[in-house]
């Protein structure tokens, strides 16, 4: 029987877009000022876990937060790897529009994206079933590279929310109960038959500050 692998999955800090709404997408948008304090928050707290890997999307606000976490770990040798499949969601012509905006000038459209149909997908952008896919595969190949071991993933609200679904067995359209805040600590355990979910959205190593945008 193969070893399993056990993950901790991050959301990135947060940006400006974050806070005003704004979708951010696969565009490059780095963290703001309380995004690199909490940032060096889940680093600290993450500093005594054993890390064999750090994973990151390859976005910079993802990368920012994966790099704070590498570098305050005791173990020298941890670099950061991009993987685009840990990419946020690809939203298309929405990207760079607030949701107020994106219900005023498409509200067919924001309404299809806010029910979560599974097959809509902005123009430009990717559906809620090709990111399931997308994520899926990417933290199926990098988990494989790690039996036995434990690993970092940064990467994106639309991500994290995969990541759970994949792990509890919902489909892209069930409604969301769960957060996703920034820089929460998410643990959970990959083997090829397998993803499931040990702990959810672990926030106390920001004293009670969170932010779950979703989209972002």
């Amino acid at each position: 029987m193969q070893a399993l692998t056990r993950i901790i999955a991050v959301r990135h800090g947060e940006t400006d877009w974050n806070v005003a709404t704004r979708i951010q997408g696969q565009l490059d948008i780095d963290l703001n000022d309380k995004g690199r304090w909490q940032a060096q928050r889940v680093a600290r707290a993450l500093a005594d876990d054993v890390l064999d890997a750090v994973y990151s999307s390859d976005l910079s606000r993802a990368y920012s937060t994966a790099q704070a976490i590498a570098a305050a770990h005791p173990a020298a040798s941890l670099v950061v790897q991009t993987h685009t499949g840990l990419r946020e969601r690809g939203f298309g012509k929405f990207e760079g529009h607030t949701y107020a905006a994106i219900e005023a000038q498409w509200p067919e459209e924001s309404r299809l994206w806010r029910i979560r149909d599974p097959h809509f997908a902005p123009d430009g952008g990717e559906s809620p079933l090709q990111v399931m896919a997308r994520v899926g595969h990417a933290v199926g190949d990098i988990a494989a590279r790690h039996p036995g071991q434990q690993i970092v993933l940064v990467a994106h609200g639309g991500v994290m929310d995969m990541l759970y679904r994949l792990a509890t067995q919902q489909s892209v359209s069930a409604p969301r109960t769960w957060e996703l805040g920034n820089t929460a600590i998410n643990r959970l355990l990959w083997t090829p038959e397998a993803l499931t979910l040990v702990g959810w959205s672990d926030t106390r190593h920001l004293d009670g500050e969170q932010r779950d945008e979703f989209g972002a």
